[in-house]
């Protein structure tokens, strides 16, 4: 799994890079992020939406994309509104609060897990992309796409950050040092 610093510091190209590595040494990757935020979604053979990143994902592993690569896709609509796309159907449009304090995670975390499974019975290893920062502590207790799958399906977790951002020392010890100690 590849947790990050913030958002944009690189998390879905390395993710597509080991996705090749991992087909190029044999293996049957296929790439997972539970949430995304995208405008530009990717149709898959079957008509529904991804994101464009896990698209590119599944590209490198050299397979179809298939929606359990990316079950949930928040479609920005306008300023702090989203289409939430689930399992590559619009479910709803709702405000940012709307959608983290109004909606069940648990149940969200669940239909995740869901697409996760199935991706486990066909393909090895998974490749697993976080979304944004995970040391937004104000997030913790909304998280389904970082730490919570990380502890979850005990993955190896690696940290991303981009020094060409500056503050790049100061980002990862921070983000370090925030982390629970089980994570």
């Amino acid at each position: 799994m590849f947790v990050g610093t913030g958002s944009d510091v690189g998390k879905s190209v390395i993710n597509a890079g080991f996705c090749r590595i991992f087909k190029q040494d044999g293996f049957t990757p296929a790439p997972f992020k539970a949430q995304n935020m995208s405008l530009n979604s990717f149709p898959t053979a079957d008509g529904l939406e991804i994101g464009r990143a896990q698209a590119v994902q599944a590209e490198a592993c050299g397979v179809s994309c298939r929606v359990e690569m990316n079950p949930i896709l928040l479609k920005p609509t306008g300023y702090m509104n989203s289409q939430i796309v689930l399992n590559g159907k619009p479910w709803a449009n709702k405000s940012a609060k709307e959608y983290f304090n109004g909606t069940d995670r648990d149940f969200l975390f669940a239909e995740a897990m869901k697409s996760f499974v199935r991706l486990e019975e066909e393909f090895n290893p998974i490749v697993v992309e976080g979304a944004g920062s995970i040391s937004e502590v104000n997030l913790w207790e909304k998280d389904i796409t970082n730490m919570r799958i990380a502890v979850e399906k005990n993955a190896a977790t690696f940290l991303i950050a981009d020094i060409d951002k500056g503050g790049v020392f100061g980002s990862l010890y921070g983000t370090m040092q925030l982390l629970p100690e089980a994570e």
